[in-house]
């Protein structure tokens, strides 16, 4: 008997007590000028089986295979009509990380820039990829592995996925290091990744009882931490820091809303209050027809006409009043906006009217 009261105790207490987590202060902040850099170049894509640029709409490829083959010592005539299939002007673009060191390589990803059909097969030629300063950074080079596959006969095709990009695993190798340094200053800011006042305090009180008189909240966005001078020290500070585990903190009610797509996604800090909600449907249509007027007789001397005639109804479907419970959950205010049978569309306006009468307590956003 003692021992199924404990049992029951113990699951009550996983019941009752909610679940709390713990999220790691790297997971949460950056660090000041540690961070990627973009590289963009422009490249030309060969060893095509006949799927590339129709060159005779797009010149620019023309020209880039001139400029080539003139860097390597050819030179094409004048007036020359190239008509090439097996090439594409492509744009490389790839990601250049913090502390990359000359020698190092990194994924490309590589798009049609004309109307190439498909990449696959096909060869990227030595490529610059230039930073926002102009400089170049790495220089790309290798052949593509393209996701989709498509196939066409007769005039008629299939295509999976997509074949105007593909991507070159290790495909750029660093020529430029970006000079990053933390002994530069003898502070460095965290830069959280939200705004939140209470977490930024969370951070510097942690950060400071792990070495104190460390960290300082300046904001809800930055936390400035002063550093040691050595910077061996700096670094062995950073990884301790970047380890410590911060309680999560309550997060703000919100329900997001993708107009395009219309998708609805709400939190579990969504509220509703007692309301009462009415929706129908309003459509009107028009219907536009077109007879044909001719004259009774032949010998009538009239001559057949098109007469059109326009109809328009509005139609609008009864909808009944329905009583929305309080919600204090996720659960709870589910289950009221499912009593609506409203469609996605009807219930992104449904949570407006909610928001404006203040029985939504959440933030509305749209993307």
């Amino acid at each position: 008997m003692l021992n199924k009261l404990r049992t029951f105790i113990v699951l009550l207490m996983i019941i009752v007590v909610p679940y709390s987590y713990a999220e790691r202060i790297r997971d949460l902040v950056t660090i000041q000028g540690v961070r990627e850099n973009a590289l963009v170049g422009y490249g030309i894509v060969v060893g095509l089986d006949g799927t590339g640029d129709q060159t005779s709409q797009t010149p620019f490829t023309i020209q880039s295979i001139t400029n080539m083959l003139s860097q390597l010592g050819i030179t094409v005539p004048t007036g020359s009509n190239m008509q090439l299939k097996n090439v594409a002007a492509v744009m490389v673009t790839a990601k250049l990380p913090s502390y990359a060191r000359i020698g190092q390589q990194v994924d490309v990803v590589v798009s049609s820039l004309g109307n190439a059909k498909s990449l696959r097969g096909g060869t990227l030629v030595m490529t610059p990829l230039k930073g926002a300063d102009n400089q170049v950074y790495a220089i790309a080079q290798g052949n593509l592995f393209v996701g989709g596959m498509g196939a066409s006969s007769g005039g008629s095709s299939v295509a999976v996925n997509q074949l105007a990009g593909a991507t070159i695993p290790n495909g750029a190798t660093i020529e430029r290091e970006l000079a990053v340094r933390l002994d530069e200053n003898n502070a460095i800011d965290l830069h959280l990744n939200h705004f939140d006042f209470t977490l930024a305090s969370k951070i510097a009180d942690t950060i400071n009882k792990t070495k104190k008189n460390t960290a300082i909240a300046l904001d809800g966005m930055t936390v400035k931490l002063n550093m040691p001078k050595d910077s061996q020290a700096r670094v062995q500070l950073l990884s301790k820091i970047q380890n410590l585990q911060i309680s999560a903190t309550p997060i703000s009610a919100k329900v997001v809303i993708n107009t395009r797509t219309g998708v609805v996604v709400m939190n579990q800090r969504v509220q509703l209050d007692n309301c009462a909600v009415a929706h129908g449907n309003l459509s009107v249509v028009v219907n536009n027809k077109l007879n044909v007027s001719q004259p009774d007789t032949p010998l009538a001397g009239g001559n057949t006409v098109v007469v059109p005639e326009n109809e328009v109804s509005i139609e609008q479907n009864g909808g009944t009043l329905h009583n929305l419970a309080q919600g204090t959950d996720l659960n709870r205010v589910i289950n009221s906006l499912n009593l609506l049978g409203a469609n996605p569309t009807e219930l992104m306006s449904i949570l407006e009217a909610l928001k404006t009468a203040g029985c939504l307590h959440a933030a509305l956003e749209t993307i």
